[in-house]
């Protein structure tokens, strides 16, 4: 089992940054690749960005490309997503989660076994 807890989000203007982080519990976190994922209201959970178990291989959906950087620090059980140039339609819950199997990196939500519960970026324009 692995316990994900997210936290960082919040309210920002368009143009601005955040940092969201994930911390992780329970199984060895090393060993799983993380991603994160976010839910508009009214649409479905989509991927945000990849990152393999040893940090080496990262991997974004195109809207987020040259504006999220997602990193992690395995010594700390952390994954983290830095947001910069934010914009209105990047508001959304944002989720952390790892697949079932380890060492597998996944980027479709039916794929991810364990969820955080989420934390919420608001961007005013």
């Amino acid at each position: 089992q692995v316990q994900l807890v997210e936290s960082g989000g919040g309210l920002v203007q368009a143009g601005g940054s955040l940092r969201l982080s994930c911390t992780a519990s329970g199984r060895a976190f090393s060993n799983y690749a993380m991603g994160w994922f976010r839910q508009a209201p009214g649409k479905a959970r989509e991927f945000v960005a990849g990152i393999t178990t040893g940090g080496s291989t990262t991997t974004y959906t195109d809207s987020v490309k040259g504006r999220f950087t997602i990193s992690r620090d395995n010594a700390k059980n952390t994954v983290s997503l830095q947001m910069n140039s934010l914009k209105p339609e990047d508001t959304a819950v944002y989720y952390c989660a790892a697949p079932g199997q380890t060492f597998l990196l996944v980027t479709t939500p039916g794929g991810m076994r364990y969820w955080g519960k989420g934390t919420l970026v608001t961007v005013s324009s």
